[in-house]
Parts: C-alpha cells; structure tokens; sequence
C-alpha cells in the first residue's frame, strides 16, 4: 500500500488550491488541525471503521463534531474523503496543508533546543539570522534540553542544524572509531 503522505498529498493541495481561490487558508488550516485532532481519537476511529455507518453519516458526523470550525470547503473535503474510505488521511492532509501554507506565505516554524534558556537578544538574532538564511519570516519555539550539555540543535523542515556539545562529541566518537 502507498504511504499516507503519498496518499494524502493530492486531497491536501486539492484543499489547498480551494482555500487559496477562496482566500482562507486560516480557516482551512483550522477545520484541517480540528478534524485531523477528531480523527485521532479511539471512539471516533471506531466509528468511521463501523461497516453498519454510511459513508455520507460519517461525513456529516465528523463535520457536527468539528462545529464551527467545519467551513463548506472542508465538508465537501469531507464528503470525498467519506466516498474514497480515506478519512484516516485527515491528519497527514492536514500537515501537508500547512507546509503548503507555510510556503505560499514564506513563513516558517522553527525549534530551537538549547541546554540553556536563550534571552530575548539572543532569540532575537537567531530569529534574524534565520529568517535571512530561510528567505521567511521565523516563528521560534525554543525547548530547553539539559541533554545537550551546551550549544543548540536548530530544526526548520527539513534542515536540521546540531551545533550542540553532544552532537560533536558523537561526531568525535564516529571519526575515531572509523
């Protein structure tokens, strides 16, 4: 069977190709976050394997649960997604809408360990530096993890920069055992 992502990826740029025309990606990207929450939860997971619930009552049900966050689009989204058995895929469409979104708005979230807390000046000129080396605007998240014994592991999508004292003391240990 295909991978989720592989799976997922036309119904995200389907939703978010709509949410673009109609000028609402924040409230795509909220009923997306709200149903892949919803979808994720045993009762609910039970409910749309039951064989004895239509796909159209799945559809609505899980379109009521969401409430007002369920805009028209994400129910038709809904209602495909109920004819095709692929509600499984909500959560990872909804991941992939928001790196969709977050490309289409040069926006980028970033975290930030750190073995120590950074002070305002610091995140400051990292949030700078980032933001020029990504070509975004940064959201820092900084996590504090003692682990690391000093420096930072930075990680924004895909790049993932580790100038911690932990991670060149691992890649020390690699060159001389190699």
């Amino acid at each position: 069977m295909a991978e989720l992502s592989t799976l997922a990826r036309p119904y995200a740029k389907a939703a978010f190709n709509a949410a673009v025309e109609a000028g609402e990606l924040s409230a795509w990207s909220s009923a997306l976050a709200t149903l892949g929450a919803i979808i994720g939860s045993d009762e609910v997971h039970q409910f749309i394997g039951n064989p004895s619930v239509t796909a159209s009552e799945k559809a609505t049900t899980l379109a009521q649960l969401a409430g007002d966050d369920c805009n028209e689009g994400a129910k038709s989204l809904l209602d495909v997604l109920a004819e095709n058995n692929r509600f499984p895929l909500l959560t990872e469409i909804s991941a992939q809408f928001d790196l969709l979104k977050a490309e289409h708005e040069k926006s980028a979230d970033v975290v930030v360990k750190s073995a120590f807390s950074l002070s305002d000046a610091q995140q400051k000129t990292l949030s700078d530096k980032l933001a020029k080396k990504l070509d975004r605007e940064v959201s820092l998240t900084i996590e504090i993890d003692t682990a690391l014994i000093g420096g930072v592991i930075i990680k924004a999508g895909d790049l993932v920069i580790d100038d911690s004292v932990r991670g060149k003391l691992s890649k020390l240990a690699d060159a001389m055992n190699s």
